[in-house]
């Protein structure tokens, strides 16, 4: 039990000693920008989706006639 409580107590020396954090301003850019990219992933994904989805149904109606 020891072991875990020094384990918290390093850690939390750590990030609060050694951890370079960015401003405020930085982190509200990085986060736009993580959520920009983030939506533009989506609709990439949904985009190869609805594509491969349209195939594979014009596929099946071909072989069922």
């Amino acid at each position: 039990m020891a072991g875990i409580v020094n384990y918290v107590k390093e850690s939390f020396g750590e990030l609060k000693n050694h951890v370079t954090w960015p401003t405020w301003a930085e982190a509200q850019k990085l986060t736009v920008l993580v959520a920009v990219f983030s939506i533009i992933f989506s609709l990439a994904i949904w985009g190869v989706d609805t594509v491969f989805s349209k195939v594979v149904g014009f596929y099946f109606n071909w072989i069922n006639g």
